[in-house]
């Protein structure tokens, strides 16, 4: 009954837990797209690429809890897993869980959103008819659709172990390029090619999600300006403004006409008067707003949350020094991509998590809360940020006045980040992660003097000391660590984002409350912009 109980509730967890998913993407893109620009295509696109970005997301705790349901706790195999064939039937079920959602992060990476976006950029020229719209973007698309090809190929020939000797014939070496291949079902393959995508993960990793992890909490607990304070000072700046542009004007009431440096700051003036008018409307429509007076109810709760936040981030941040700590100390060096099989230090949060075990379901809800943890401080940091390309800012993403190629981009360098997740998620709790609560059978001698030949049985917590038989992988482990170098770089990432977030918290720190229309109004918007808030 026990064991039936578990799987309704995790089939039901996964139906709508996805429902919701499909409901949050909707909810969150229509939220921040902009309503003059907005278009069905790429409208789908974004939805789509945000629920496989958390869909894929969600399969870690899937992985992990699947390998650990296969046991008791007293370390033996449950009937229905006692056979190997059957176990293997469940670790192929994931496996092409993980082949089928990492395909589609593929697609939408290499295919889909590049030509959604090049076919969005060749609208804006009104000589372009829809035919050269589409060829454009498939021009375009077909660069990305090579560079997928070359790290698929890649992936698929580089052999993991030692090839033929030099005496071998050159179609003993290709048949075994092949066999190597096939072997492992195209494994290395994607695997490549989805490490290749996780530096641009990581990458995306250390300046978003570091920078939403601090942001994020300490906004919550400053809180927004007062928004009759702000009224009242952009009353003042506009009566000054004003005063100004009088000032300028009463020089050429003689006839004279103004110096170009006199007519420069005039137009500036102006521009900076049409822009503290449009910030007027917005106050006035925010104080007014319902939202704005729920929010101002709620501020105990908003206060508690972000300390709950920033607790959470400190763990995460003190969790990951003690496991780059522990790599450094106890692994076999870059040679070896600084891989350790166990932990040897003490890490909170993967002692947090075996504590959690008996107790069925919580250990799965706080790795399926980590996991969206690191999902939501990632939109926060490219909610405050936007999308940079270096030192030049892209886009910015500001509710209602989103392009729409601004959120093709946000999808993407979610799906990115997702990719990351998972390693960075393994470096937080490594043994948890490999093995998630499984336990394993050790025979030991009986201590009686009595006893003779006789054994007892003791469990264990799995790890790499225990027999190959008796502890099962999580899938997401070998898709982590098939290359050595790759996990190299990923081990020398997290110090660059444990620098990040600390330097991202002492940036938060020093800034002062956001404003009650945070993003609304911009230099460089036009009026008509305002008619989406106002009707």
């Amino acid at each position: 009954v026990y064991n039936s109980l578990c799987v309704v509730l995790t089939l039901w967890f996964v139906f709508w837990g996805q429902s919701v998913i499909l409901a949050f993407c909707w909810v969150y893109i229509r939220k921040f797209q902009s309503r003059q620009e907005s278009e069905v295509v790429s409208t789908i696109t974004a939805i789509c690429a945000l629920a496989i970005a958390l869909i894929t997301s969600a399969l870690l705790p899937v992985d992990i809890f699947l390998v650990s349901f296969m046991k008791y706790p007293n370390g033996t195999y449950k009937e229905w897993a006692a056979n190997n064939e059957t176990r293997g039937q469940i670790e192929d079920t994931v496996l092409y869980g993980y082949y089928t959602l990492y395909s589609f992060i593929l697609f939408c990476v290499f295919l889909w959103i590049p030509f959604v976006y090049f076919y969005y950029e060749e609208r804006d020229d009104d000589n372009v008819n829809k035919c050269s719209q589409v060829k454009n973007a498939l021009k375009y698309t077909i660069g990305f659709a090579i560079v997928c090809v070359v790290l698929l190929l890649i992936g698929a020939f580089v052999p993991l172990e030692a090839p033929p000797g030099q005496n071998s014939t050159q179609w003993e070496k290709v048949q075994y390029l092949f066999e190597e291949l096939g072997s492992s079902h195209g494994l290395p393959a994607l695997s490549f090619s989805i490490s290749s995508l996780t530096l641009i993960g990581m990458l995306a990793v250390i300046t978003y999600t570091a920078y939403g992890m601090s942001v994020l909490p300490l906004n919550l607990i400053k809180g927004t300006r007062s928004v009759v304070y702000e009224r009242l000072e952009n009353t003042e700046d506009i009566d000054d403004v004003e005063h100004q542009i009088e000032k300028l004007k009463s020089k050429c009431n003689d006839g004279r006409p103004l110096s170009s440096r006199d007519r420069h700051n005039l137009q500036e003036l102006e521009g900076k008067l049409q822009v503290l008018r449009r910030k007027g409307r917005h106050l006035e429509i925010a104080e007014r707003n319902c939202c704005t007076k729920v929010g101002s109810a709620l501020r105990p709760f908003k206060i508690l949350l972000g300390i709950f936040f920033i607790l959470v981030a400190l763990l995460f941040t003190v969790a990951l020094f003690i496991s780059n700590l522990d790599k450094a100390l106890h692994s076999a060096g870059i040679s070896s991509g600084f891989i350790i099989f166990g932990t040897n230090l003490t890490n909170p949060l993967n002692e947090l998590l075996l504590a959690l075990q008996p107790v069925f379901p919580l250990d799965y809800i706080l790795i399926t809360v980590i996991t969206m943890y690191f999902v939501v401080t990632s939109m926060a940091g490219i909610r405050n940020m936007g999308i940079w390309f270096f030192w030049i800012r892209l886009y910015k993403i500001r509710p209602k006045k989103t392009r729409p190629q601004a959120l093709l981009f946000l999808c993407m360098i979610l799906l990115l980040i997702v990719l990351h997740t998972s390693y960075m998620i393994y470096s937080l709790a490594p043994q948890y992660v490999m093995y998630g609560s499984q336990k394993y059978l050790v025979q030991m001698p009986s201590a009686g003097p009595t006893s003779g030949n006789a054994t007892l049985g003791t469990t264990r917590i799995c790890d790499a000391e225990a027999p190959e038989d008796q502890c099962t992988v999580t899938r997401s482990y070998l898709f982590l660590h098939k290359f050595w170098f790759f996990s190299t770089i990923y081990y020398f990432g997290n110090w660059a984002f444990i620098g990040a977030f600390l330097i991202g918290l002492v940036v938060s720190c020093c800034r002062g409350k956001k404003s009650v229309i945070e993003g609304e109004v911009e230099a460089d918007d036009s009026d008509l912009s305002d008619d989406e808030y106002v009707h």
